[in-house]
């Protein structure tokens, strides 16, 4: 297991392109979580997975909010940024169980601050700063995320 690619993301396009092809292939129920500093393109990445998926408006980071639902159709896609969640119990009083279903598909940015309260991640996305770019590693840890990954070019 462990299927991993890499790839060099050298702008917006770029990154919007490969979250696009992600969507492509993911099925509920699936869990990403998505690593990286400040502004390495955690967020465009959900953006543009989600925006593959269907919404036609705005992807904004739920920073504030913790998380941001999107309903598209049979699929309900929770898009969590837990940067600001200050104790990872937080999670448990907001009904974080509630969010991981057989129809949700869920994207996670900043993971290890919700450590212990998530479900495991079927991909793992790393990014991190690389020339003007991004370099992005996309690791699967589950049969599902390694179908996904199997199928990324």
């Amino acid at each position: 297991m462990n299927k991993r690619v890499k790839h060099f993301l050298a702008d917006e396009t770029a990154t919007q392109a490969w979250a696009t092809q992600l969507a492509q292939h993911a099925k509920a129920p699936l869990v990403i979580f998505l690593n990286g500093p400040l502004g390495a393109g955690k967020t465009a990445i959900s953006r543009g997975f989600i925006q593959a998926l269907g919404h036609a408006g705005a992807v904004k980071s739920p920073t504030y909010t913790l998380v941001e639902p999107y309903e598209l159709g049979a699929v309900a896609v929770y898009h969590f940024d837990l940067y600001r969640l200050a104790d990872p119990e937080e999670l448990e009083f907001m009904g974080i169980r509630d969010y991981f279903s057989e129809r949700s598909i869920s994207l996670v940015e900043w993971p290890e601050r919700g450590d212990g309260w998530l479900p495991p991640a079927d991909i793992v996305i790393n990014l991190e700063y690389k020339d003007q770019g991004r370099a992005l590693e996309c690791i699967a840890q589950t049969p599902v995320g390694e179908q996904i990954v199997a199928q990324l070019i």
